[in-house]
């Protein structure tokens, strides 16, 4: 018999980002993720896609060379939480420098970036946390019980 895969809180959802962009989210001033279409707000545990499907063009680009610079960039693992407070699309300027044309731009916000990343498969689309995935992250960031009082109740 199997035991059940047991899941952090509905209130928390996932998302995957290649490389190198979770890194210009977690160490630089990347606060807009282009999206086909909007997402719902929220926290998310930000998550780093697998090696395989880095953008590799991403890093000819100065503004994503400088803000990585230094920086591992990990693969396939949790790196930090981020809130999800709104998205939109730009009829004229971008809105910043990391927004694309055509896209969603999902606003975040509360970027926190985890000291050890937490190994776990990601998906397409605000996807499920395994519960163990969920208090890695929060013994790395306790200070996140506070915002997260349903996961701690």
């Amino acid at each position: 018999m199997t035991t059940p895969k047991l899941y952090a809180p509905d209130f928390i959802r996932g998302i995957t980002v290649k490389q190198p962009w979770t890194a210009c989210i977690l160490h630089g001033d990347k606060r807009v993720e282009n999206r086909p279409r909007a997402w719902a707000p929220g926290w998310r545990l930000l998550h780093s896609g697998a090696q395989k499907t880095m953008d590799r063009a991403a890093l000819r680009d100065p503004l994503v060379a400088r803000t990585i610079r230094g920086h591992e960039l990990h693969f396939s693992a949790v790196l930090g939480v981020v809130r999800i407070t709104g998205s939109h699309t730009d009829d004229g300027d971008p809105c910043s420098p990391w927004a694309q044309r055509g896209c969603s731009h999902l606003v975040l916000d509360d970027v926190h970036a985890l000291p050890l990343p937490v190994p776990c498969a990601g998906a397409l689309g605000p996807w499920r946390v395994p519960l163990d995935v969920f208090e890695q992250v929060l013994l790395q960031l306790p200070h996140l019980n506070e915002l997260f009082p349903e996961a701690t109740s």
